[in-house]
């Protein structure tokens, strides 16, 4: 599987209402004891992570995420901008995902969240 398209999917298991959908679309491309990490969670395995997207859902039906980067890829970590988009189109601040791959590239192993833009820091 091409390494956009597995980011692609995984950002697709947010966005499904449908928890069986969200299972089809996590579970082939999650690895056995991967973690997600953000401000608001660690969620270690599939179905911790499907309950916490469940949550996100039920806070805010038909809530999409959506890649908004290139995936950028080294020595199997991965990074791709995303934002969070209503169903009116309304959106909270983007956020950075750092993925970070099993070997053949095929799995994510471990997701670590950041929410907002990066903030530049003056130059001295």
């Amino acid at each position: 599987m091409p390494l956009t398209h597995l980011i692609d999917s995984y950002c697709a298991a947010w966005s499904k209402e449908d928890a069986q959908q969200r299972r089809a679309l996590l579970l082939p491309i999650w690895s056995d004891g991967a973690t997600y990490t953000d401000p608001t969670v660690h969620a270690a395995g599939a179905e911790e992570l499907l309950a916490h997207i469940a949550g996100i859902q039920a806070k805010h039906p038909g809530a999409r995420i959506i890649r908004t980067s290139d995936v950028d890829v080294h020595h199997g970590i991965a990074r791709f901008g995303w934002k969070f988009v209503m169903p009116d189109g309304s959106s909270f601040p983007e956020g950075l995902d750092i993925a970070f791959l099993d070997p053949g590239q095929e799995r994510l192993t471990r997701i670590v969240g950041f929410f907002g833009p990066l903030v530049r820091s003056p130059v001295s």
